[in-house]
């Protein structure tokens, strides 16, 4: 019988331990089916089909990064019918729409009427209905200029009968002859209406045949909007 307590024989084919140290047997090969733990400073990478790992094609850009293959959203053309990201929608307002034949005449008819009341109805229509119609264009045009006309001739002539009223008048009082002072007074007075009687004529003569469907001349008119 062998004493329990006694040392085992060294195995052959185990090399000497020299200082005195017990030996160290290599690491074992992990068997089929299981995973080797990761040495320390190693990370294991991640294996096909493990839960919770997505594929590099679908992982999540970083912070700050692109997408591969895809331009940043600033230089991304915009769709068709989309206005860029930043910039205000400008909302098209729809052109004028054109006049009738009847309203073109009808508004062509009032701005040689509207000469009555001076230069301001003429200047009205032919502002908002220029580009909406051709007669209302061409007649408001025409009466326009007449009114500007008529309006340098009433101030020139405002200013001659003023000088001439005041010459006569004052040669009078120094003559003596006070009684046809107010003969004068009252011509000079009708004098400087004669410009306004002359509008008021031309005004009703050219509304009557734009009303008919012809066009109008003034006989004396200085075109300064062509």
């Amino acid at each position: 019988m062998t004493d329990p307590n006694a040392p085992q024989p060294a195995d052959p084919n185990q090399p000497p331990n020299t200082q005195g140290q017990p030996s160290q047997t290599p690491p074992q090969q992990p068997q089929y089916g299981q995973q080797q733990p990761p040495q320390y400073g190693q990370q294991q990478p991640p294996q096909q089909g493990q839960p919770g790992q997505q594929p590099y094609a679908q992982q999540p850009p970083q912070q700050g990064q692109q997408p591969y293959g895809q331009q940043p959203y600033a230089q991304q053309p915009p769709q068709q019918g989309q206005q860029p990201y930043g910039q205000p929608q400008y909302s098209q307002a729809p052109g004028a729409q054109p006049l009738t034949p009847q309203d073109d005449k009808m508004w062509a008819m009032w701005s040689h009427f509207g000469g009555v009341l001076s230069i301001l109805p003429s200047l009205i229509i032919y502002l908002v209905f220029k580009d909406r119609g051709p007669f209302v264009r061409q007649e408001a045009k025409e009466a326009l200029n007449w009114q500007i006309t008529i309006l340098i001739v009433m101030i020139a002539w405002s200013i001659i009968v003023g000088i001439l009223s005041g010459i006569i008048v004052t040669s009078m009082i120094a003559g003596g002859s006070f009684g046809a002072i107010g003969g004068l007074t009252a011509l000079f007075s009708l004098l400087s209406w004669l410009p306004y009687i002359l509008n008021l004529i031309f005004s009703i003569i050219g509304g009557v045949k734009v009303k008919g469907g012809q066009p109008y001349r003034y006989p004396v008119n200085f075109r300064f909007i062509k």
